[in-house]
């Protein structure tokens, strides 16, 4: 794409307002403004760097976000002393913004449904997947501990500028086509190292249809292609989806026209079927029909995670699953993506449907998605899930096999005992 002088992507347009200054390039080194900070139980590693490094308080508790998800409630020792040395720190540095078990969620969703990440913000999380907050307009990014004992202290972090990939989606989504489907084949074109050390930069008239939720869902997923930061320039949704819960002030930017992308992607999604992500790779993708034909049997079906466990995805799932049962021999576990969700849940009879069908409806936390809470599998085992990654031993052993796809695939794929196309029970 040609440039013009001074043009600039989203990325560095971000960039250079956290570090105050008008013009930034890929592979400069900035010093940038931190506007939130997130820590899950990995964060539980950031305390002893922080109080070595001699910080005798946080640069600012009303940026700084802790939230217990990964094991919930704690299912090993482990898990208990990490939880215990976050609620320690919490109240010994007068941390008001603690996501305790019964109050909880999944780090990346409890920021976005509560509104701690605004367009134009730097954000900054221990955890891979916060890019999924660059939906709203912002760079999110995962940093490592001893990185975030940095940021605790002194609100600031040197960031390298990315290069930025432009992917321009055009096309209608079918039906029973989602935002996953469109990532998964997003994966599929630029491959888990395409994007390494990028922002990947969505846009195009599919991106600005696609609801909030699935806007979550596309930019979750660039953890997978390997980038920094996704991110979606914010429009108005953006802004009716975080009127009412925005916790500090929203300074949206754009993409300069003429920007320079070190690489433009188009994909037209007209008469695109859903899609599925096979072992062992995310980007091992291929068409869910063609796979559906192989007749592949499961014995666990996993309906969850921060990139598919939203109010919308549990909804659309329990509507494709009304009066319908789970395959026997398949367990079928389905774990929201917040307490508020559950809550939400509850009320509308979601969880009902679900257990009535004979899946199991758990509390929320990261649960199967991560191979080390609940839902592990046997090495010999086959999963069909709704979360993000595939790779060996995920789920567990690393023979265990899994395949990537949407919450309403799962449903699909659960009542039939095998890979199957959700569009069959639509």
């Amino acid at each position: 794409m040609s440039a013009s002088a001074g043009a600039q992507t989203l990325a560095e347009k971000i960039l250079g307002r956290a570090s105050g200054v008008e013009h930034v390039v890929p592979g400069e080194i900035v010093e940038g403004r931190v506007d939130l900070a997130m820590m899950h139980e990995q964060g539980a590693q950031t305390v002893g760097p922080f109080q070595q490094m001699g910080a005798d308080r946080v640069w600012d508790p009303s940026r700084v976000v802790i939230a217990i998800d990964h094991w919930v409630p704690a299912s090993t020792e482990g898990a208990a002393v990490m939880h215990r040395i976050l609620r320690k720190f919490a109240a010994q540095y007068d941390l008001p913004h603690l996501y305790d078990v019964g109050h909880h969620g999944i780090c990346h969703q409890v920021l976005a449904e509560d509104g701690w990440v605004v367009p134009g913000d730097l954000a900054v999380g221990t955890d891979s997947h916060t890019n999924m907050l660059g939906a709203v307009g912002a760079v999110a990014s995962g940093v490592g501990p001893t990185e975030m004992a940095a940021v605790l202290a002194l609100g600031r972090l040197w960031l390298k500028v990315p290069p930025s990939i432009h992917v321009r989606v055009s096309g209608e989504l079918g039906e029973g086509v989602v935002g996953k489907d469109l990532i998964l084949r997003a994966v599929g074109e630029v491959t888990t190292s395409g994007a390494a050390y990028k922002a990947v930069e969505f846009s195009g008239p599919t991106i600005r249809a696609l609801s909030m939720s699935d806007r979550f869902t596309v930019c979750n997923m660039t953890t997978e292609m390997g980038a920094k930061c996704g991110m979606i320039a914010p429009d108005e949704k953006t802004f009716d989806y975080l009127r009412a819960t925005a916790k500090h002030a929203m300074h949206p930017v754009a993409p300069d026209p003429g920007a320079t992308y070190e690489r433009v992607i188009d994909i037209d999604v007209d008469g695109m079927p859903p899609m599925v992500a096979c072992p062992y790779s995310p980007d091992n993708v291929r068409p869910l029909p063609d796979v559906a034909k192989e007749h592949v049997k499961v014995d666990q079906v996993f309906l969850g995670s921060c990139t598919n466990a939203r109010i919308e995805d549990l909804r659309q799932a329990a509507k494709m699953m009304k009066g319908l049962k789970v395959h026997k021999g398949v367990r079928y576990i389905v774990s929201p993506a917040s307490s508020a969700i559950y809550q939400q849940c509850l009320h509308e009879g979601i969880i009902d449907i679900f257990t009535e069908a004979g899946a199991v409806f758990t509390n929320s936390s990261c649960s199967a998605c991560f191979g080390g809470n609940m839902g592990i599998l046997a090495p010999d085992e086959v999963c069909a899930s709704s979360s993000n990654r595939n790779f060996p031993g995920r789920m567990g052993p690393k023979e265990a096999r899994i395949y990537l796809m949407s919450p309403t695939a799962t449903v699909a794929t659960a009542v039939k005992g095998e890979i199957a196309d959700p569009r069959e029970l639509l």
